[in-house]
């Protein structure tokens, strides 16, 4: 028996009283979405509930003075931070204020110094 055989059924001839009943389903039918189901958890749901689960603890550690990058590629040092906003300052005197999950990333510490 090889793996086509547990992904197409193969037809077979029933004779009149014998055979499987017609609303019988077989241990392959059945066990084969629930293989899948397993699959797609372990290869689509959980790494991304693991990478919001990260990101919210990056969120919730920034404090004022730390350099970091929006989502929209802009770096700068965090001047500012509040319950859903943050405000960063990416020149003299430049502020934006952004909301707290378009933040990216945070840089280590004397990154936007060495860059400019």
């Amino acid at each position: 028996m090889n793996l086509l055989d547990f992904l197409i059924p193969a037809a077979q001839a029933q004779a009149a009283g014998g055979g499987q009943p017609a609303g019988g389903m077989g241990l392959t039918t059945l066990l084969f979405p629930i293989v899948l189901i397993a699959v797609m958890y372990f290869l689509m749901i959980r790494p991304q509930m693991k990478r919001q689960k990260e990101h919210k603890a990056m969120l919730d550690k920034i404090n004022r003075g730390d350099e970091v990058i929006t989502s929209g590629g802009i770096a700068g040092v965090v001047t500012e931070v509040g319950e859903n906003f943050i405000t960063v300052e990416v020149a003299d005197n430049v502020r934006l204020r952004v909301q707290k999950g378009a933040i990216g990333n945070v840089l280590p510490k004397g990154t936007l110094k060495s860059a400019a």
